[in-house]
Protein backbone atom coordinates (compact mmCIF):
# COMPACT_ATOMS: atom_id res chain seq x y z
CA UNK A 1 0.00 0.00 0.00
CA UNK A 2 1.57 3.38 -1.09
CA UNK A 3 1.19 6.08 0.86
CA UNK A 4 2.30 9.33 0.79
CA UNK A 5 2.72 12.01 3.97
CA UNK A 6 3.23 15.62 4.14
CA UNK A 7 2.91 17.62 7.16
CA UNK A 8 1.51 21.10 7.71
CA UNK A 9 1.90 22.49 10.70
CA UNK A 10 0.94 19.43 13.01
CA UNK A 11 -1.42 18.43 10.33
CA UNK A 12 -0.55 15.08 9.05
CA UNK A 13 -2.27 14.86 5.14
CA UNK A 14 -1.36 11.24 4.57
CA UNK A 15 -2.16 10.66 0.36
CA UNK A 16 -3.33 7.50 -0.94
CA UNK A 17 -1.52 6.78 -4.08
CA UNK A 18 -3.43 3.62 -4.44
CA UNK A 19 -6.20 3.56 -7.22
CA UNK A 20 -8.27 1.26 -5.39
CA UNK A 21 -9.50 0.40 -1.83
CA UNK A 22 -11.16 -2.99 -1.94
CA UNK A 23 -10.96 -6.09 -0.76
CA UNK A 24 -7.84 -7.01 -1.82
CA UNK A 25 -6.31 -4.32 -0.08
CA UNK A 26 -8.05 -3.51 2.51
CA UNK A 27 -5.61 -5.09 5.03
CA UNK A 28 -2.90 -3.46 3.92
CA UNK A 29 -4.16 0.10 3.89
CA UNK A 30 -5.66 -0.49 7.69
CA UNK A 31 -2.21 -1.88 8.89
CA UNK A 32 0.25 1.04 6.93
CA UNK A 33 -2.56 3.61 8.11
CA UNK A 34 -1.89 2.24 11.82
CA UNK A 35 1.34 3.47 11.89
CA UNK A 36 0.58 6.67 10.60
CA UNK A 37 -1.97 7.14 13.48
CA UNK A 38 1.15 6.19 16.04
CA UNK A 39 2.73 9.65 15.15
CA UNK A 40 2.08 12.65 16.78
CA UNK A 41 0.01 14.95 15.29
CA UNK A 42 -3.31 17.03 15.97
CA UNK A 43 -5.07 15.20 13.21
CA UNK A 44 -4.89 13.59 10.32
CA UNK A 45 -6.18 14.41 7.00
CA UNK A 46 -7.09 11.49 4.25
CA UNK A 47 -6.32 12.17 0.85
CA UNK A 48 -8.06 9.81 -1.23
CA UNK A 49 -8.13 12.44 -4.79
CA UNK A 50 -6.31 9.32 -6.68
CA UNK A 51 -8.79 6.73 -5.13
CA UNK A 52 -11.30 5.64 -7.91
CA UNK A 53 -12.85 3.11 -6.50
CA UNK A 54 -13.98 2.00 -2.75
CA UNK A 55 -16.26 -1.21 -2.04
CA UNK A 56 -17.41 -1.80 1.44
CA UNK A 57 -14.08 -3.52 2.47
CA UNK A 58 -12.40 0.07 1.70
CA UNK A 59 -15.10 2.06 3.69
CA UNK A 60 -14.48 -0.32 6.58
CA UNK A 61 -10.90 -0.11 6.39
CA UNK A 62 -11.61 3.69 6.35
CA UNK A 63 -13.66 3.51 9.88
CA UNK A 64 -11.53 0.80 11.30
CA UNK A 65 -8.44 3.69 10.76
CA UNK A 66 -11.10 6.55 12.76
CA UNK A 67 -11.55 4.20 15.73
CA UNK A 68 -7.72 4.09 15.90
CA UNK A 69 -7.77 7.61 16.46
CA UNK A 70 -7.58 8.94 19.98
CA UNK A 71 -10.26 11.34 20.96
CA UNK A 72 -10.42 14.74 20.31
CA UNK A 73 -7.88 13.52 17.33
CA UNK A 74 -9.97 13.45 13.85
CA UNK A 75 -9.50 11.73 10.97
CA UNK A 76 -10.78 13.71 8.40
CA UNK A 77 -10.98 13.22 4.54
CA UNK A 78 -10.37 14.89 1.88
CA UNK A 79 -10.22 14.82 -2.25
CA UNK A 80 -13.38 12.68 -2.73
CA UNK A 81 -13.81 11.15 -6.77
CA UNK A 82 -17.35 11.07 -7.54
CA UNK A 83 -17.41 7.46 -7.41
CA UNK A 84 -15.70 7.29 -4.03
CA UNK A 85 -17.95 10.18 -2.81
CA UNK A 86 -20.61 8.50 -3.73
CA UNK A 87 -19.72 5.41 -1.38
CA UNK A 88 -19.89 8.17 1.62
CA UNK A 89 -23.11 9.77 0.77
CA UNK A 90 -25.36 6.29 -0.07
CA UNK A 91 -23.99 5.11 3.27
CA UNK A 92 -24.15 8.59 5.29
CA UNK A 93 -20.24 8.36 5.96
CA UNK A 94 -20.73 12.38 4.54
CA UNK A 95 -21.98 12.66 8.14
CA UNK A 96 -19.47 10.80 10.38
CA UNK A 97 -16.87 12.44 8.38
CA UNK A 98 -15.54 16.14 7.71
CA UNK A 99 -14.89 16.08 4.00
CA UNK A 100 -12.94 18.52 2.59
CA UNK A 101 -13.20 19.43 -1.24
CA UNK A 102 -8.47 19.49 -1.48
CA UNK A 103 -6.41 18.10 1.32
CA UNK A 104 -5.51 22.02 1.58
CA UNK A 105 -8.89 22.83 2.69
CA UNK A 106 -9.07 24.45 5.84
CA UNK A 107 -11.91 23.94 8.18
CA UNK A 108 -14.51 26.15 6.62
CA UNK A 109 -14.17 24.42 3.37
CA UNK A 110 -15.69 21.57 4.93
CA UNK A 111 -19.02 19.67 3.61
Amino acid sequence: MNLAVEWQGRTMIVRVEETRIDAAVAILFKDAMREMVAMPSDRIILDLSRVAFLDSSGLGAVVAVMKLMDAGRPLEIAGLTPTVEKVFRLTRMDRVFTIHPTAGAGDDDAR
